[in-house]
């Protein structure tokens, strides 16, 4: 579980914020799609939602993730899991409570955490467009960054009227998919800043630490 949790944070969390098949592009995506599709990235300043993880091998998971922009994340797995992630801007700390074991992971060493700062491009340079998919109700994008290494190209699921980022997934180098799903999302809320303080206590007062604006 610990391999699938990373690749969710390194393939889909850091390349921000129902699982459906990469999809070949019906066409390729108007230059006004993929405007859409990033200026809605853009727009948000803090997300704050529950989510499911989904692996290919079965395993599934529920948790809570929070974000605030630029670079600051916080995953907080349910049981039996027990995994607590915190991006406090200048590294990640992934901790496993059951062992009681801490790896610090830097940005830099993950190609999509540049979506979690203020500005995202989708230029086709440093990120294209891979795959896309509209219908009236879901537009699928799939995106690889030019420098991902061995990390495959990982699709963001949104819903439209309103558009609302619904999933992510990747692919690993296994061909193990990960997806990650979103709900009772709310954005640009006030969120308190110890969220993004790594501590070893799990924290249980979910709710205060979050307010709409």
């Amino acid at each position: 579980m610990k391999f699938c949790n990373l690749l969710a944070l390194l393939g889909g969390v850091c390349c921000f914020f129902v699982s459906f098949d990469v999809v070949a592009a019906q066409n390729s995506p108007a230059a006004d799609d993929v405007k859409r599709v990033e200026n809605y990235l853009n727009s948000i300043k803090t997300l704050r939602a529950d989510f499911v993880q989904i692996a290919s091998n079965g395993e599934q998971v529920e948790g809570r993730i929070y974000i605030e922009k630029p670079n600051k994340i916080r995953m907080e797995y349910n049981e039996p899991s027990n995994i607590l992630i915190v991006g406090n801007g200048d590294y990640i700390v992934y901790y496993d409570k059951e062992l009681d074991q801490i790896t610090n992971i830097d940005y830099e060493d993950i190609p999509a955490a540049a979506v979690l700062a203020n500005t995202v491009k989708i230029d086709g340079k440093e990120l294209k467009v891979t795959d896309f998919y509209e219908d009236p109700g879901v537009t699928k994008i799939g995106l690889q960054y030019a420098n991902a290494g061995d990390l495959g190209p990982f699709t963001l699921v949104f819903s439209n009227n309103p558009m609302q980022l619904k999933q992510w997934k990747v692919v690993t180098p296994q061909a193990m998919e990960v997806s990650l799903s979103l709900y009772n999302t709310v954005t640009d809320g006030t969120l308190d800043e110890s969220l993004f303080k790594f501590s070893k206590a799990q924290n249980s007062d979910r709710k205060e630490r979050f307010k709409r604006k």
